[in-house]
């Protein structure tokens, strides 16, 4: 059961929390689709395949019982804007001072949180039939190029999506969607390597003023967050989906 003094959803200062979800069961689906509105449930049904409605929804109602936590709210309550380019965050209507993002890959689901600043998170499970030489030569800058050109083998498919999370969690965080070009900023990827916004054109000053962080789920994957500013702490725990009658914070 979740109340309003469990201290796992404290954010102090400087602090990023991360949690992740598993997404495959039905039964979870069922459950968490009574927590969605309207409009929720309407994206949900223009999935085309069955697995992408059930990962869409649970999703969506693991944020709800995350945000609630957070908020001290009922979790069908809350409602949502959204930016220019998509991006969610909370109505007008509630405290502004949380942050968060949501990231998914196959049955595998992450949510981002932080107070005060912007926040993006992705996560790619690996595919080894990606295409590593034209996908780069597309979307990653000549460093990026030339760094994931000298690795080889499981090295080459981690350091690609080392590459892609990190980008698309900087990416989601400034929240500029597709006006912000990939090619403009350059993020480390090499394994084992320090993960780190290395350099932002054509501004320079910019990589100073923001923190990425990979976190570590599973061998088969790739995950990072990206923070305004510094990160004191980064707190990485799983959630479980409540059932929507005990949901509720008391």
């Amino acid at each position: 059961m979740i109340t309003a003094k469990d201290d796992r959803f404290l954010i102090r200062q400087n602090e990023v929390h991360i949690w992740y979800a598993e997404l495959s069961s039905p039964d979870d689906a069922r459950s968490l689709q009574s927590l969605l509105s309207v409009d929720e449930v309407e994206r949900a049904n223009r999935f085309r395949f069955p697995e992408h409605r059930r990962r869409f929804t649970i999703a969506r109602g693991c944020l709800r019982q995350l945000l609630a936590a957070y908020l001290n709210v009922a979790a069908k309550d809350l409602r949502f804007a959204y930016s220019a380019e998509g991006k969610p965050q909370l109505a007008p209507q509630f405290p502004r001072k949380l942050s968060f993002n949501v990231s998914h890959s196959e049955d595998l689901g992450v949510f981002s949180f932080a107070t005060d600043r912007k926040i993006g998170v992705d996560i790619e499970v690996f595919r080894y039939d990606v295409d590593t030489e034209g996908i780069p030569l597309r979307f990653f800058s000549e460093f990026e190029q030339r760094a994931l050109a000298g690795l080889h083998g499981q090295e080459k498919i981690q350091g690609f999506f080392n590459c892609w999370t990190r980008k698309e969690a900087y990416v989601k965080a400034v929240g500029q969607g597709l006006s912000l070009p990939l090619r403009d900023f350059d993020v480390s990827l090499l394994p084992g390597e320090p993960a780190r916004i290395v350099a932002t054109r054509p501004d320079p000053k910019i990589a100073s003023q923001w923190s990425i962080e990979p976190f570590y789920l599973n061998e088969q994957c790739a995950a990072a967050v990206v923070v305004e500013g510094r990160i004191a702490a980064l707190q990485v725990r799983q959630f479980v989906p409540l059932p929507v009658e005990s949901a509720e914070p008391k």
